[in-house]
């Protein structure tokens, strides 16, 4: 099965040839394109020189918008599964056989890497951990189902949610929002055990001052999904 790695990058030019470096001992396993948001740094410039495949987008579309080239890029090339794995080099890539051995053997639609099961690694700061917390049980309130990690970025999908999350992506921090999509429209969810890391350069998009906007946006997306109508597969 053809596997392709999304990997949504801005600003990441302290972390992503590192990343890189680590991805190119899996060439069996994946390829990968990055998906640079219009970064003001000098990421594109190191993704450059070290050959890496690039789509570079002509201006910022926040990260929802650039996850979501990423599934569009997956389905006109017609992968299998896709992988997302962030720039900032905090997701391992020693766990992609995990995320994706569910998905060949037709288990699940959609994987997640929750850092929460088995409660190992870097466990992210207290106050996204609260929100974390919160996020899990809302959703387990409105689908019935146990998501330990709901904004976990660490995540992989069959080709039925390749095409789905490229007509269909939330923009704004769409991780907790596009699991009760997926859930609405009947796709089956998985979460296995990883290790994630504490970034080592650069700086998170999610500001501590957007805290209060994001849990109040991310709540009433995920109430108005929960509301809607089971679409067409």
């Amino acid at each position: 099965m053809r596997v392709l790695g999304i990997i949504p990058c801005y600003n990441e030019q302290e972390n992503i040839e590192s990343l890189i470096k680590e991805l190119s001992h899996y060439s069996d396993v994946l390829d990968f394109v990055i998906i640079n948001d219009r970064s003001t740094d000098m990421t594109s410039t190191v993704c450059d020189n070290v050959k890496a495949n690039i789509i570079n987008l002509p201006c910022n579309l926040g990260i929802g918008g650039a996850v979501q080239t990423g599934y569009i890029y997956a389905k006109e090339k017609n992968y299998d599964i896709a992988v997302q794995i962030d720039g900032d080099g905090q997701h391992d890539p020693s766990y992609i056989r995990e995320l994706i051995e569910p998905l060949i053997g037709g288990n699940c639609d959609f994987v997640i890497g929750s850092r929460f099961i088995n409660k190992e690694g870097f466990q992210s700061s207290l106050t996204r951990r609260v929100g974390i917390v919160y996020f899990a049980r809302l959703l387990k309130l409105l689908t019935k189902q146990k998501v330990t990690d709901p904004t976990s970025g660490f995540r992989a999908c069959n080709k039925r949610i390749i095409n789905y999350f490229a007509e269909n992506y939330p923009v704004d921090y769409p991780e907790p929002e596009s699991i009760m999509a997926l859930s609405r429209n009947g796709y089956t969810i998985l979460e296995v055990p990883v290790k994630m890391r504490e970034r080592n350069g650069g700086v998170s998009s999610i500001k501590a001052f957007k805290s209060v906007y994001y849990m109040i946006k991310v709540t009433l997306a995920i109430i108005i999904d929960f509301s809607r109508k089971q679409q067409v597969n």
